[in-house]
């Protein structure tokens, strides 16, 4: 994800990273061209310029179109943040909450450090990268770390570790039955959360959707010359630059972050927060290296 100050304007204007240009710049180019020729044929050989109220009406409704369109996919990116900040409290709650019954043990030890492994997991998961575990998961057992890595469900086989540990506690006395299960019910909120990530990056936008709005928007900006060249003439070429590149670019924005687990420039910034948890956590541990600064992404 782009860090930026918001309160900054001109320092920005010239960013590539994170813009869409070179996203939409082929799109954008090809509309140029096509309307310098529009406008050479009219000019040299024959007139070709039409009414443009057919373009006005249009473009009132792209317009709401493309709205509804970025709409829809903020909601998504919001959720998504909102379920991994469900993911960092709850994280927080299960090493805070078990640190009182488990104490300094190495019960207490291990449940911390698989709680901390779940959010790399989960991440990994929804992008579809190489599984792991963490920069820290060396200090699990690695027999079952093996495990965990080949099961089908990576993220849900850590919360079984967690929910195993929990048990054990359990069963040496540590706590009795109804504490367990207050316990558990962390463990549960996370598999919540990861399945409303799951919900986010497994559900795309309607297709029926998507095609017709980019149909929509490709005769709009490939017709356009048509309807500018009378009144305009050459400066019709600037003009059909700066709708298409406004058109193309609030579209492609509302494709980037309608997924916003992935790894493009405006998508969560799932490393940073891993990363913040792991800290976060470790820091229970006696002898952690992890530091404790706060979490700036929750």
């Amino acid at each position: 994800m782009v860090e930026y100050d918001p309160h900054r304007w001109w320092s920005y204007f010239h960013y590539l990273r994170g813009s869409m240009v070179k996203e939409i710049v082929g799109r954008v180019l090809m509309c140029v061209v096509w309307s310098a020729a529009v406008v050479g044929f009219s000019q040299a050989v024959r007139n070709v310029g039409v009414p443009p109220t057919v373009h006005t009406l249009a473009g009132i409704s792209l317009s709401l179109l493309l709205v509804f369109r970025t709409n829809a996919s903020y909601d998504r990116f919001w959720e998504g943040r909102k379920l991994w900040g469900g993911i960092v409290n709850e994280t927080r709650n299960l090493a805070r909450a078990s640190e009182v019954f488990l104490g300094r043990t190495p019960l207490y030890d291990a449940l911390v450090r698989w709680t901390a492994a779940f959010p790399f997991a989960s991440a990994a998961w929804l992008r579809g990268q190489q599984r792991h575990l963490g920069p820290h998961s060396d200090a699990l057992p690695q027999g079952e770390v093996a495990e965990v890595l080949k099961a089908q469900h990576v993220p849900l086989t850590v919360a079984r570790r967690m929910t195993a540990v929990l048990d054990e506690g359990r069963r040496k006395g540590l706590y009795p039955e109804y504490v367990q299960m207050q316990l558990d019910q962390n463990v549960q909120l996370l598999i919540d959360y990861l399945g409303g990530c799951e919900r986010i990056h497994r559900t795309p936008m309607p297709f029926a959707y998507m095609v017709h709005l980019r149909r929509a928007l490709i005769l709009y900006c490939f017709t356009l010359p048509f309807a500018l060249v009378d009144t305009f003439g050459w400066v019709t070429v600037l003009a059909t630059f700066v709708v298409a590149y406004v058109f193309f670019g609030i579209e492609e924005i509302g494709v980037e972050i309608e997924d916003p687990f992935g790894t493009d420039d405006n998508d969560l910034p799932l490393d940073t927060i891993c990363q913040n948890i792991q800290n976060n956590l470790l820091a229970f541990l006696p002898a952690s290296p992890a530091s404790t600064h706060d979490d700036s992404a929750t």
